[in-house]
């Protein structure tokens, strides 16, 4: 039976109060040092017995203040699918997108139940950090995603995370696209530990940006919300060394799905 969570809200509370009811976009844990806090409102899109598996780090600000006004399938990239149509076809994993309607392609991909790809992220529920000079809490910034993944609370939540729904996926699922590189590529690195202690097997660097079990590649690609010139460089628009990094998740998806 596959792992991943069927099209519409997840039943998962293993991050929250066993004794309790949880309340959908409602219930709430924070880190003993009130640092960070994850709010209970799993998701997924797509379908269970997916190839390819497209994982965001969390649900950013634009997504999770959407929950409770728009339909679930406006939800997943909301804002961003334009950026994610960009990054898939340059992986090569979508094409024929002639027209440059990214988003149409997109829109497409994550209602379909039945097709090639499942959608979500690697934490289902929301991750927040509380920002100190706002006094506010936030879900976006610079270095959330690996500062996230290297605290005690974080690891807790994301090897919840990773046991319950990347653990034992389908045998059909080839690949594992991960939204994100982190600063020097430290979510790279923090996501790798996280699946060998919940996937342990013979795992291997196929490059800077990508590594597998033998089973399945896990494959880092530029993050669809990145600012400026991030998503450009990546993607060889801009003459520059961060081209290399797309050009690594290139080449890993196509070993992936030979």
């Amino acid at each position: 039976m596959s792992c991943l969570p069927a099209h519409g809200r997840v039943n998962c509370t293993r991050c929250f109060d066993q004794t309790h009811a949880v309340s959908f976009d409602g219930t709430r844990r924070e880190a003993p040092d009130g640092k960070w806090r994850t709010t209970w409102n799993p998701l997924s899109w797509g379908n269970v017995e997916a190839e390819i598996v497209v994982l965001g780090f969390s649900k950013g600000p634009t997504q999770a203040g959407a929950l409770a006004s728009s339909p679930h399938d406006e939800i997943a990239y909301k804002s961003s699918r334009t950026a994610v149509g960009k990054i898939l076809e340059h992986v090569g994993v979508i094409s024929n997108v002639s027209d440059g309607n990214y988003r149409r392609v997109v829109d497409r991909l994550i209602a379909d139940r039945q097709g090639r790809f499942h959608f979500g992220s690697l934490v289902r529920c929301t991750v927040e950090r509380f920002d100190e000079k706002r006094r506010a809490w936030v879900g976006s910034g610079g270095g959330m995603l690996d500062k996230f993944v290297a605290t005690e609370f974080g690891n807790e939540v994301t090897h919840n995370c990773a046991t319950q729904f990347l653990c034992d996926l389908p045998a059909k699922t080839k690949l594992v696209i991960m939204f994100g590189l982190g600063t020097k590529l430290n979510y790279v690195r923090e996501t790798r530990k996280l699946m060998e202690a919940a996937r342990p097997g013979p795992w291997r660097t196929i490059n800077e940006v990508a590594y597998t079990d033998t089973r399945t590649a896990f494959v880092h690609v530029e993050h669809f919300a990145s600012q400026g010139a991030l998503i450009p460089n990546w993607l060889g628009v801009n003459e520059h060394k961060r081209a290399k990094l797309g050009e690594q998740a290139k080449e890993a998806v196509g070993i992936a799905l030979a």
